[in-house]
């Protein structure tokens, strides 16, 4: 099955607001890449851009055995030069819905990103699938211009945010709209697509059962919303069972951890009457601002795996600081700053024992045992959404505080599996996975400027492994084109590398 990407750099007002934007086929979101769970994804990407590198990294797609295909510069790979076209191929080992993104500096948030829906079993019926839903905050300047502001002072304010990529500003935009006919169970699949925002998702006097979290099916449960932090996906069953009228769908930013201009204005309409052209008069849910994960109770896996006993057990305490040019500085464990894809290093049989401090790896040597990590900030009151590349973690806890072994109980039966949780401010996520999956795989912050503020790792991943994993044709050949670019055009990285 193969599909056909094109990056530009364009024009486009979503909310009516014109500004300059990077475009995946012209539109916004960009198309959606669709296959059966256990197709092979075969995706022609081309860089059309006159003067920016990219890359396209699907997410939550664990890449297993294909590391090469993760999509992530400084990593798996050099990123794609102007005019030159690299192509991904993979295997759908997994299905449910989830997001493709640039992982080139701040990209996906220009409008680099669509959907993935790879259709497979689901742990509830439903009658239609109205596909990938996507929640986006938005700014009337580009991430770019706002990156300075962010590493100076802290996180921009946001303008405005989208539904589907569609929203109104003042006079101007439109918003989403959704027709529904009553009688209908419909399945939606969201994603949190955002810079910087934790939404809660609803939709006036209707409730959703949700079936899976992130590509995980799960017990089926019901609730008013959806709270939902930045890499998370969740499949909703939204039954039109009220009264014919037209209702709000609400997306609203939590002031807790988010900041948005139009914190009660992203909304769209569902309509019983699709000739209807009303705004709702509905009223919403009272619902707290928080940026809480929805509760580990209700999350529970359909197939039930439990966590194996770990060989090791590592803390990664999480700061910022001012580096030596007064910049802010996230760390997990210690800084960073990648240029050479660490594929390259290993085709060069130069051991990850041997980079520098700033690599920031993490090595995983055992075959298929087990591995625990705290990830906790105790003292700092922000929240993060921590995201793993090449794998699915077991969530073992989550909680305010110090993480105490003594006094936390970890849940190994059977615990949510996802690939992005939320690390509560002030608090504590620890994590566990196998090593069932040879590569080198990013961990970071989905907050778009911590991991440019160096807010990552990698996990190097029985690393004797990997070599024979590698397409040195592909790898070494990306990286001389962007070289040759790089050179010419006199680039320098100013940010994490991924």
């Amino acid at each position: 099955m193969d599909y056909w990407l094109d990056i530009t750099n364009t024009t486009a007002s979503p909310d009516g607001f014109e500004r300059q934007a990077l475009l995946v086929n012209g539109s916004l979101p960009g198309p959606t890449i669709e296959a059966n769970w256990g197709d092979t994804i075969v995706v022609h990407v081309t860089n059309s851009m006159q003067n920016n590198g990219s890359s396209i990294h699907w997410h939550g797609l664990r890449q297993n055995q294909t590391n090469q295909q993760d999509g992530v510069p400084s990593i798996t790979q050099c990123p794609i030069a102007p005019g030159q076209s690299y192509t991904y191929t993979f295997r759908a080992t997994e299905y449910g819905h989830s997001w493709y993104h640039s992982h080139y500096s701040l990209q996906a948030w220009d409008g680099v990103f669509g959907g993935i829906l790879i259709h497979g079993p689901a742990t509830s019926n439903y009658d239609e699938d109205l596909g990938v839903l996507f929640l986006n905050d938005w700014s009337h300047d580009t991430s770019d211009a706002l990156y300075s502001y962010a590493q100076t002072v802290g996180p921009p304010t946001m303008d405005n945010g989208l539904i589907n990529g569609t929203n109104v500003w003042e006079s101007g935009g439109e918003r989403f709209e959704m027709a529904v006919t009553s009688g209908t169970s419909y399945r939606l699949r969201l994603v949190n697509a955002a810079m910087d925002t934790f939404w809660k998702f609803s939709i006036d006097n209707h409730t959703f059962t949700v079936i899976a979290a992130d590509m995980v099916p799960i017990e089926p449960f019901t609730t008013d919303y959806i709270g939902i932090g930045i890499g998370q996906r969740y499949d909703l069953i939204l039954n039109a069972n009220q009264t014919t009228s037209d209702y709000w769908m609400r997306a609203v930013p939590q002031v807790t951890c988010s900041d948005n201009n139009s914190t009660d204005n992203i909304r769209g309409i569902v309509r019983y009457d699709s000739s209807s052209t009303s705004d709702p008069t509905s009223t919403g849910y009272d619902l707290s601002d928080d940026c809480d994960d929805m509760p580990m109770a209700s999350l529970v896996p359909y197939v039930s795996l439990d966590a194996g006993t770990a060989v090791s057990s590592e803390e990664l305490p999480i700061s910022i600081a001012l580096n030596s040019e007064n910049l802010f500085k996230w760390t997990i464990g210690t800084s960073v700053q990648w240029a050479d894809p660490s594929l390259s290093l290993i085709e060069n049989n130069q051991s990850s024992s041997t980079w520098t401090n700033t690599s920031n790896v993490i090595s995983l040597t055992e075959v298929d045992e087990w591995y625990y990590f705290i990830i906790e900030e105790p003292n700092l009151n922000v929240y993060h959404p921590i995201h793993l590349h090449g794998h699915d973690f077991y969530i073992l806890a989550q909680g305010t505080g110090t993480f105490d072994a003594s006094t936390v109980t970890l849940e190994t039966s059977n615990p949510p599996r996802r690939d992005v949780a939320m690390l509560p401010g002030s608090g504590y996520l620890v994590i566990g996975f196998p090593s069932d999956n040879p590569g080198a795989w990013l961990m970071h912050c989905h907050i778009g400027w911590h991991t440019s503020e160096g807010f990552a790792l990698q996990f190097i991943e029985r690393e004797g492994e990997i070599q024979g994993l590698i397409d040195e044709s592909v790898l070494n050949g990306t990286c001389t084109a962007w070289d040759s670019f790089a050179n010419a055009d006199d680039i320098v990285e100013d940010d994490s590398g991924v």
